[in-house]
């Protein structure tokens, strides 16, 4: 099994149940095609719905080409710290095209992925073909999974264009059955009532999401060739249709991005504004300047976290993840979070691959009086973790954060890396 981050660690701050990620993707990624696809309705009008409308209301489409408009607000189920933008989906080589709001934002896993619900019953998107049937896809995101038919669509976003992209059609009803292997894979994500959004938008470190592991061997929960009859079979999937990295795809400031939002006090903030930019080094508002550069793992996307003592080599920078979650934080705990009586100031240093660190100060606040808050924004919210050390959302308040996609160039050197 190829070794990937793939994040949406979102722990349910109402319900107490957990949606927890690791995995990613590796390997090249090349133009996307859909030769021999036919045509099929991306949802059924009979079980199609309005686009989720609770949560953060539509954000703006940006008139700055390398600049996405980006935002934390109410979410659907009470859900603290989820970042969202809008993305235009057109039928390729049209301009047939529908914005989708609420959409999450995911430096932890690679590739647009949409409820069928989400989007309008006349939109249709080709099915892209595997083995005389069509292509599914098992994506798993620690806790739960989606799974869905993988379709070509034109992504459009502050002027980018990725032409012809393979994603993931979530609850795809060309694909009604679940394969048992994907089904044991914990919650299904499959409606707007547990993914909390209308689809995640992932930007990591690498371009597609499975790789040539995945190219090479029909490998469980990852690609399908799914029969008229329903049946689906595991099976290999070529680069050129994996579910794909949009930035990794446009013609220009393709190499990675940067999450830019500004601090939040400890009690919190209702709403926060930022920005999405793509590129790094590409234009005069991507430049790296003093950042430093921490080089991820090629393989996993992992760094290294040393804090408290513990070493943690499963670490990770995800705007995905709605708290830091750490395994062993030696703090008391409520239910799955932690919850000192008074906030806790720590340091930790993250270490790349080169033995490049960084030193960073955090602090771990009362979990149960921020939920109870009137407040979205948290920088101090943190949950209990299996293993590892992830630097979820609160990480990124305040901070210029870098990610920089597999083998592609940068005044940095080729990435994976992170930067802040």
């Amino acid at each position: 099994m190829p070794t990937r981050i793939v994040s949406l660690l979102l722990l349910y701050s109402v319900l107490g149940s957990c949606l927890a990620g690791c995995g990613g993707g590796g390997g090249g990624s090349a133009n996307p095609t859909t030769s021999g696809a036919a045509a099929v309705p991306a949802s059924d009008p009979a079980a199609a719905s309005a686009p989720l409308t609770a949560g953060p209301v539509a954000i703006p489409q940006s008139t700055t080409p390398n600049v996405q408009p980006i935002a934390v607000a109410a979410a659907p189920g009470l859900i603290r710290n989820m970042l969202t933008t809008s993305v235009t989906i057109c039928e390729p080589g049209t301009r047939h095209c529908a914005t989708i709001d609420n959409i999450q934002v995911d430096t932890g896993s690679q590739g647009l992925r949409i409820l069928a619900s989400a989007l309008p019953a006349g939109l249709q998107l080709a099915a892209l073909p595997s083995g005389g049937g069509t292509t599914g896809e098992c994506a798993v995101f620690g806790g739960g999974y989606t799974w869905g038919a993988v379709r070509s669509a034109d992504v459009r976003m502050a002027g980018q264009l990725a032409a012809a992209l393979p994603v993931q059609l979530i609850a795809d009803p060309a694909v009604p059955t679940v394969p048992s292997d994907c089904a044991g894979a914990g919650l299904a994500m499959q409606s707007d009532l547990f993914l909390h959004s209308n689809g995640i938008l992932g930007v990591g470190l690498f371009a597609a999401d499975c790789g040539n592991a995945c190219e090479n061997a029909a490998l469980p929960r990852w690609y399908y060739s799914c029969a008229a009859n329903g049946a689906c079979q595991a099976a290999a999937q070529p680069l050129a249709q994996q579910v794909t990295n949009p930035v990794s795809e446009f013609p220009l400031d393709n190499n990675g991005v940067i999450i830019d939002l500004p601090a939040v006090a400890d009690s919190g903030a209702p709403s926060v504004a930022g920005s999405l930019i793509f590129g790094i080094g590409t234009q005069a508002d991507n430049v790296l300047g003093g950042a430093t550069v921490l080089r991820a793992n090629a393989q996993s996307g992992y760094v290294t976290t040393q804090s408290g003592g513990q070493t943690y080599s499963r670490s990770y920078l995800d705007s995905g993840s709605n708290a830091l979650f750490i395994a062993d934080a030696g703090l008391p705990e409520c239910g799955l979070w932690y919850c000192p009586a008074t906030p806790v100031a720590a340091t930790a240093s993250i270490a790349g691959t080169d033995g490049a660190a960084s030193t960073i100060a955090y602090s771990i606040g009362y979990s149960t009086a921020l939920f109870n808050s009137a407040n979205n924004a948290f920088d101090n919210l943190a949950g209990i973790a299996s293993n590892g050390f992830g630097w979820g959302l609160p990480f990124f308040y305040g901070r210029r954060v870098y990610t920089a996609i597999e083998s592609r160039l940068t005044s940095a050197g080729a990435g994976p890396y992170y930067a802040f």
